[in-house]
């Protein structure tokens, strides 16, 4: 949407959502500095290309009818306010992903880097149950490399199983295996790659650790046997797991993928959000 201004009129000013979770930013990375790809411009907005990019991740899923470019505000280390072209949930559009905003627009450079990120209108969780405005967050650094933000249990009706990614660019992901017994999302701070911008496989799925609970109260730490959410260029692995327990983090060592400048990623581990099947939309 590159709507400037906040035109979302609603009553709801409630923060604390009922899952007993507070709504916030869990992160905005400055992932590009004048660089997001030409062909964007097919996809995303008509100026897209050549613009800043920085994803921000919210702690719920969002109603992308109240998302508005307006809503947002991004000030700069000088003290400057960026100036943003329009923000979009592409590519993370697919089932339980509507989390993930991409801002696009002039708003810093590697000298005067965005440090901070507002949501200065009225932005509504999906559920409509929280309002985002009047939150904030610190901006990730240009030469950061990208890290797990948020991790949680996938109810099964998002599993998609069996489902192929689309042949767009920005598309919808694929689904886990018919063997898989339970889902992990692991959601990035911005899109990864391999170094050099290939797909990740199996070697970087090796590479993922899930710690287990088993019913008899002991730990064990396992692999996932398959990765889904491949194909649509966003910031979320599914972790396909054959194995029961409730699984409790993930982790993933330094070193093995990249954001879209080429910064390697640091070592990340972070603790599993319980699964909840998805509430109805309400109006």
């Amino acid at each position: 949407d590159d709507t400037s201004s906040d035109t979302t009129e609603t009553k709801i000013a409630e923060t604390l959502h009922p899952d007993g979770r507070e709504a916030e930013l869990l992160s905005a990375f400055y992932g590009l500095d004048s660089s997001l790809p030409r062909a964007l411009n097919r996809f995303i907005h008509r100026e897209a290309g050549g613009k800043d990019g920085m994803p921000v991740i919210f702690s719920h899923e969002l109603d992308p009818g109240t998302l508005q470019a307006g809503d947002f505000r991004v000030t700069r280390a000088s003290g400057k306010t960026g100036e943003l072209t329009c923000v979009t949930l592409a590519p993370a559009n697919d089932l339980g992903e509507l989390r993930t905003v991409l801002l696009v627009g002039e708003y810093g450079s590697i000298d005067d880097q965005p440090v901070k990120v507002e949501i200065v209108g009225n932005l509504l969780s999906k559920d409509h149950e929280v309002n985002f405005r009047g939150k904030s967050v610190a901006v990730i650094p240009l030469e950061a490399g990208p890290e797990i933000v948020l991790a949680q249990e996938v109810p099964e009706s998002e599993w998609e199983v069996g489902k192929q990614a689309t042949r767009l660019p920005l598309g919808g992901g694929s689904g886990c295996p018919p063997e898989t017994k339970q889902v992990v999302r692991v959601t990035w701070q911005g899109g990864v790659t391999k170094p050099g911008g290939g797909e990740i496989d199996d070697k970087e799925r090796l590479l993922y650790r899930v710690i287990v609970l088993s019913g008899d109260g002991t730990k064990a730490e396992v692999t996932p046997f398959a990765i889904a959410d491949m194909g649509d260029s966003d910031n979320n692995h599914r972790l396909c797991l054959n194995v029961e327990g409730a699984p409790l983090s993930v982790s993933f060592p330094a070193g093995h993928v990249t954001d879209p400048r080429e910064d390697l990623n640091p070592k990340t581990t972070i603790a599993i959000t319980p699964k909840k099947e998805p509430a109805r939309t309400t109006q």
